[in-house]
């Protein structure tokens, strides 16, 4: 039986035995190294990352500049990838994306054309958006030609580029940077450009400037979203250690939706957090249950808005408390860790603020020295040519015969270098140099060239021969940087988050107060149910017609023409502030906002609801009177009060709040009628009334009320012609209450004012406590003339119709 022949041996075959734990270790180590130095941490230098510095470089090198035009992204992304950076594209859009965005980037270094995010939206894709270097990139990559920075050949030797890039700013402070590698991370407010650089100035200026120095010029970050930084003592600590944390908050304001819904309105959020990230929060807090006090929230951010979040308050919750709880339990208030990783010498090092400021300081002194090195060698070189030049020209006629008279260029340039003494350089030049340009007009051209460098280079000697003229000039620079680039500050610093909050309750408590309605039709609620002073109201805006005791979370009734209470809620009317003086309720909200009426419908008082308040009396333009029981239905939102007669509908009512009280009816043909209260009883709200005055023949009830006998009283009738549409603008008699006797319940009164010439009609009428108020129809108030003691009188011309008078009733007492 034949053998098995053995395998064919593998040419050169080396089978290397390797620990696996040590082959491991070295290559994490190695990857290690990598994500760290390429990849993750910026240089403190430039403040840049290799991908970041890489697009930069690429973009100027490309000519992309602000005075020329955009450019697809793709395009950049192609270059850089294909030619600096060995990675995916995404990586490469992110970060140029990144550069190009005001919410990244206190400072953007790409000018975006196109969709490049927001707060609403992400970001279009590469081959939609198109790019160029924006200015304060062209400071970054300023006179990187001029061998300021050293140049390395890219990952496959093809290309080279910088390991630095100039930076003629502080970019690492003012944009700040984010990254995580391994094993270590970095994360990096940004800061205010005009700051940064008065720090930096401050440093130069004097070397052993303490921290407390710097942050007089430093004193926290300034973030691209604006907010607010609550808490100092954790940027000291970050600024003295390179580690440190502070909290962040979103700038709100409180905004009226309508006059019954007030809202949160976020106009800037912390840094780093978008509103869909609080919206969602804010919507499984609510549903939870353990957030209160909110009916909705909506983000209105567009174009127009660039951040606009909307969180409507329920009724009856104090604006003020709902924000602490959104500052507790939502990202509205968050936290930013400083952790200034960054690279110096290839070498990651948390450094403090000062050592920022060096590192960037060194670089730029470095970069400063190399370019007036440089520029100093160009200038010597053009000087040597130039010096050759000029011999040439005081001897052109035998440099002419030289030239014509030698076999060749290199036979010229030989003599020429040994009869006139010229280096080959000048000999070169002299032969390339057309004959045109060597003309009397050239001669003194090049004198003037060869005096202005010779001065370059003494003042290019001197900067590199004195330290403090060095320091100086990059001071200079710096200064330049920020007249151009700095902006205000846009993040406000707080010591701490001021006086809490935590003593105004969250939901608003059942306070008394007053009801307050005006003669335009605005409601409102006093903070208080205590007095308010009678000229903090008066003649400023508008009159009160009617007004009630309630609480803040009760019920109060509008009462209708049609004989309908309507009730309302006294929380969803809007506060007004106690020292805005009610009358004004400037404050106040429409009473469409709250009541909803049929047409030709109108609110003519405010009610009780309350069953332990006064009783209501209220009078009809047919002459019925009628006080209600307290029957108020629970489940019901509107009722009737009152059967009334066809065509007929409520003019006035008021509250009954003594035994004493008078009812008063003033008719269309000038008749005043006042008796008792006491004489009219109490009525279900099916009843119809009873008969209250006794009208004449085609007249009709112009206005009813309640008023005090005991309080100095005053009527105001207003006399004009039934023939006119101008209500209220004839002529106007102010008399004393007491003028008019009391008389029996449906009688005819007694009259109340003399029409003259022209008048036949009453067009308004009112009578309560002194002294009156009147105001025109938009609420502009009108003067009214003295008192005439004369009941039955006639009245003065007004300057301007009168819609409304009214007098320091309830609150105003």
């Amino acid at each position: 039986m034949a053998k098995t022949p053995p395998p064919p041996a593998v040419p050169d075959e080396r089978i290397i035995e390797t620990d696996v734990s040590e082959e491991m270790r070295g290559s994490f180590l190695e990857y290690a190294y990598s994500v760290i130095y390429s990849r993750a941490l910026p240089d403190a230098r430039d403040g840049l990352k290799p991908v970041h510095r890489r697009i930069l470089y690429q973009m100027a090198e490309m000519g992309l500049r602000p005075e020329n035009g955009h450019v697809k992204s793709a395009r950049v992304v192609g270059e850089v990838m294909g030619k600096l950076h060995p990675h995916g594209d995404g990586a490469i859009y992110d970060a140029l994306v990144r550069m190009a965005q005001p919410l990244a980037m206190r400072l953007p270094l790409i000018d975006g054309h196109g969709n490049f995010g927001s707060y609403a939206d992400a970001p279009a894709a590469m081959r939609y958006t198109e790019c160029r270097l924006d200015a304060a990139a062209m400071a970054m990559v300023e006179a990187i030609g001029e061998d300021t920075v050293d140049l390395i050949p890219s990952y496959d030797g093809s290309e080279v580029e910088p390991i630095v890039l100039p930076a003629a700013f502080p970019n690492l402070l003012v944009n700040g940077a984010a990254g995580i590698a391994v094993g270590m991370a970095t994360n990096m407010a940004p800061h205010n450009l005009g700051e940064v650089i008065a720090a930096a100035r401050h440093l130069i200026k004097h070397p052993n400037a303490d921290l407390d120095d710097l942050m007089r010029f430093v004193p926290g970050p300034d973030l691209p979203t604006g907010g607010k930084i609550i808490g100092l003592d954790g940027i000291r600590e970050a600024y003295e250690t390179g580690r440190g944390t502070f909290r962040t908050r979103a700038t709100t304001h409180v905004e009226n939706l309508t006059p019954r819904k007030k809202a949160i309105v976020v106009d800037e959020l912390p840094f780093g957090v978008d509103p869909e990230r609080v919206v969602a929060k804010i919507s499984e807090l609510v549903r939870g249950k353990k957030l209160a006090g909110i009916a909705d929230v909506a983000d209105h951010t567009d174009k127009d808005n660039p951040l606009r979040l909307v969180i409507e308050i329920k009724s009856g919750f104090h604006p003020e408390a709902v924000l602490e709880q959104l500052y507790k339990l939502t990202p509205m208030e968050d936290s930013f860790g400083i952790n200034n990783v960054a690279l110096v010498d290839g070498q990651p090092l948390t450094l403090g603020l000062k050592e920022l400021l060096q590192v960037y300081l060194d670089h730029r002194f470095e970069v400063v020295r190399r370019r007036s090195r440089y520029r100093r060698g160009k200038a010597a070189d053009r000087l040597h040519l130039v010096d050759g030049l000029l011999i040439a020209l005081l001897n052109i006629d035998e440099v002419i015969q030289v030239i014509r008279t030698s076999d060749d260029a290199a036979t010229a340039r030989t003599r020429l270098m040994e009869i006139f003494e010229l280096t080959e350089i000048q000999a070169t030049y002299i032969l390339d140099t057309p004959l045109r340009r060597l003309t009397r007009l050239d001669k003194l051209e090049l004198e003037r060239e060869a005096e202005n460098l010779r001065e370059t280079i003494a003042g290019l000697d001197a900067l590199l021969e004195s330290d403090e003229l060095l320091r100086r000039t990059v001071s200079d620079e710096l200064g330049e940087m920020s007249k151009k680039f700095a902006t205000p500050r846009r993040t406000v610093l707080l010591e701490s988050a001021g006086t809490p909050t935590a003593a105004v309750p969250l939901e608003v408590t059942d306070d008394p107060c007053w009801v307050l309605l005006s003669s335009t039709g605005l409601l409102a609620r006093t903070p208080t149910d205590e007095p308010l002073p009678a000229e903090g109201g008066r003649a400023k805006h508008d009159v009160i017609v009617s007004a009630v005791k309630a609480t803040a979370r009760g019920h109060v009734g509008a009462l209708t023409t049609a004989g309908r209470m309507i009730r309302v809620p006294v929380i969803d009317m809007p506060a007004i502030p106690a020292t805005a003086g009610p009358p004004a309720l400037s404050g106040g909200g429409a009473l469409s906002e709250f009541v909803r009426l049929e047409k030709g419908e109108k609110v003519v008082a405010l009610a009780s609801l309350d069953p332990e308040g006064p009783g209501l009396a209220m009078g009809t333009a047919q002459g019925v009177v009628k006080r209600l029981k307290h029957d108020i239905p629970s489940n019901k939102d509107d009722w009737e009060v009152i059967s009334l007669k066809d065509g007929d509908r409520v003019i006035g009512a008021a509250s009954v709040t003594g035994p004493d009280d008078d009812l008063v009816f003033i008719t269309s043909d000038a008749q005043l009628l006042r008796f008792p209260a006491a004489k009219v009883s109490a009525q279900g709200r099916s009843a119809a009334g009873m008969a209250g005055i006794n009208l004449g023949k085609g007249a009709k009830a112009v206005w009813f009320g309640v008023v005090d006998p005991s309080r100095e009283g005053a009527v105001v009738t207003i006399a004009g012609s039934s023939g006119t549409l101008d209500v209220g603008g004839g002529s106007v008699k102010v008399t004393p209450f007491a003028e008019f006797p009391q008389k029996g319940r449906a009688t005819g009164g007694v009259r109340c004012h003399r029409f003259t010439k022209g008048e036949d009609v009453l067009t308004l009428g009112w009578a309560g406590p002194a002294p009156a108020k009147a105001s025109s129809g938009n609420g502009a108030p009108v003067e009214l003339p003295e008192i005439d003691p004369r009941r039955d009188g006639s009245g003065v011309k007004l300057a301007k119709p009168v819609t409304a008078v009214g007098g320091p009733v309830g609150p105003l007492a």
